[in-house]
């Protein structure tokens, strides 16, 4: 799915259209925002408090599951998606379109 959101934006000189505006929600975009200035993995805790949120399980559900499953952000241990330990990245399709946004 993200492959085909890059060539859209590819085809198109970048610009957003009809086609990929629907499956990057705005709360994604300002979870690509905030993670795009971070030089390091970034905590749930410090995300949310990037983004004035505080309702956790909306955080998750809104702005973290979208992100991941679109393919835009990487978990830094995929095999303990629960863990406290458990930090976010840009994956390399997050980046591309994070400089598009």
């Amino acid at each position: 799915m993200m492959q085909v959101i890059l060539e859209t934006l590819q085809d198109h000189g970048g610009q957003n259209t009809p086609q990929v505006t629907p499956q990057v929600t705005p709360q994604v975009e300002k979870l690509l925002r905030v993670l795009d200035g971070q030089p390091a993995p970034i905590d749930r805790t410090s995300l949310q408090q990037a983004l004035e949120l505080k309702d956790r399980k909306s955080f998750q559900a809104r702005y973290i599951k979208p992100a991941l499953e679109l393919g835009l952000i990487e978990m830094t241990q995929p095999d303990k998606p629960t863990s406290r330990l458990q930090r976010y990245v840009l994956s390399e399709a997050g980046k591309e379109l994070a400089k598009r946004l």
